[in-house]
């Protein structure tokens, strides 16, 4: 065991954009503890700590500054001075079958344990370590030797997660942040299980460089797990019902660098409409410039739009690999509306926590030559205890975790590859129409020329 002490110099812990620093606590990250009680608790450290300290109730108080600097994964004591010790990793012994059986044990309270609360409360404010409170228990305790030797384990673990002042940081990756959520609050998530989270990011193919667009109801997890996967390389596509850009608590909960993040981008709805022509604000004023503050900030007003314009011109121009859905609301029109800019061989992935909503969309889908092989599957999870002598399953267990419907994307037509040339025409056309290049016959059939070109080279 070995104490932890505050670095002299937080500026020397290593930087989060490293390879290395998301692997130590940096001051202002998000954190997961684990209680003694098996509990898990979100924490997040002030980007100053200082002597600001973290309260876990019964369980102590620590000072943030311990933390700092130090590897995720660590279990540690917390003292009475609210500074870290380490604790060693605990050995798994195999336990000797005694013959003892708990057929003569008497469960009544006051006889098998003579041991008070009021008592046991005042051992705790005489600051007597929790191993010792727990051997006291243990030496009074009426029944204890009678107990077998698996029992006598549990009975220890019992008192541990009771009284022990330990804490387990562990790291936001995002398996332990999905698993946290679906403890805590599996509804706004959909009930969405890790493993069937896991399943999803297979089948949506998610990979650096590619470009998908995501539907998420869920919080962000969706979103996450896309930007996750891509690791800052390629694109992800959020289409929301607001105009406003989206938040995602959980993408700040991961601890994500920034370089991930800067790929996320995002169209409302009515943006996602070919036909759709937005009401713009001015981008320049009727006369001159009255001061540098206004010029700076019609400047601003053109790069976002000018933005908006590219990113939409992205999406009409197709060539999406993937799909990803995880909506409240009716699939099969967010499937029919986005379809026509997806790639060939781009993967559809819808997800739902109720099986009739994807066998409807199963059953729209499967008569369209579109939709190759639209299929649903249902991830099957097993927790085990795993105990030298003690492997089985666990007792309590979820029911469900979702289901996924999964199909690839194909061309229904010959001509389906001159969807793309047919947008490269039309986005020619209304950028010649703004210019009022398009007026003169010359023009025209340059146009023309342009058009044939791209059309011979989109079925050659």
């Amino acid at each position: 065991m070995s104490a932890i002490t505050t670095p002299e110099h937080l500026e020397n812990v290593e930087p989060l954009q490293s390879p290395l620093g998301r692997h130590i606590i940096q001051p202002g990250a998000h954190l997961l503890i684990r209680l003694p009680s098996k509990e898990v608790r979100q924490v997040r450290l002030d980007k100053e700590p200082g002597e600001k300290t973290i309260n876990f109730g019964k369980f102590g108080s620590l000072k943030q500054k311990y933390l700092v600097g130090q590897p995720f994964g660590l279990t540690y004591e917390i003292q009475q001075d609210k500074s870290l010790l380490v604790q060693p990793p605990q050995r798994l012994e195999e336990l000797e079958d005694t013959g003892a059986t708990n057929e003569q044990i008497v469960d009544r309270g006051e006889f098998v344990q003579p041991l008070t609360a009021a008592e046991i409360e005042l051992l705790k404010k005489s600051g007597l370590h929790a191993s010792e409170i727990i051997k006291r228990q243990i030496e009074t305790h009426v029944n204890y030797e009678l107990k077998t030797e698996y029992s006598k384990d549990k009975y220890r673990k019992r008192k541990e997660a009771k009284f022990a002042k330990q804490i387990t940081v562990l790291q936001p990756s995002l398996f332990n942040v999905a698993s946290y959520l679906f403890d805590k609050d599996p509804v706004k998530i959909q009930y969405l299980r890790v493993d069937t989270l896991g399943q999803i990011a297979n089948l949506a193919n998610l990979r650096p460089g590619g470009k998908f667009i995501v539907i998420d109801s869920i919080g962000g997890l969706l979103v996450a797990t896309a930007l996750e996967r891509l690791g800052g390389e390629g694109t992800v596509l959020y289409i929301t019902e607001a105009d406003s850009p989206p938040q995602f608590p959980i993408i700040d909960l991961l601890n994500m660098p920034e370089e991930h993040t800067t790929i996320l981008k995002y169209l409302d709805w009515a943006s996602v409409d070919e036909e759709h022509d937005p009401i713009r604000a001015p981008i320049e004023p009727e006369g001159e410039y009255r001061s540098e503050g206004q010029k700076g900030r019609y400047e601003k007003r053109r790069q976002i739009i000018e933005a908006y314009e590219r990113l939409r011109e992205e999406l009409f121009a197709g060539e999406w690999d993937g799909l990803l859905i995880a909506s409240q609301y009716e699939p099969f029109s967010i499937v029919q509306c986005l379809t026509p800019y997806l790639a060939g061989s781009a993967s559809i992935t819808v997800y739902s926590q109720y099986l009739p909503i994807l066998t409807e969309l199963q059953s729209k889908m499967r008569p369209l030559p579109a939709y190759l092989n639209p299929s649903i599957t249902e991830a099957w999870l097993r927790q085990y205890q795993v105990l030298p002598g003690r492997t089985h399953p666990l007792m309590n267990m979820t029911g469900s975790g979702g289901y996924i419907l999964h199909a690839t994307h194909v061309y229904d037509d010959k001509k389906a590859l001159s969807a793309l040339a047919g947008f490269r025409q039309r986005l020619k056309q209304r950028r010649r129409a703004k210019e009022g290049a398009g007026s003169s016959e010359g023009d025209q059939g340059h146009m023309q020329e342009d058009v044939d070109m791209e059309d011979t080279n989109s079925t050659s």
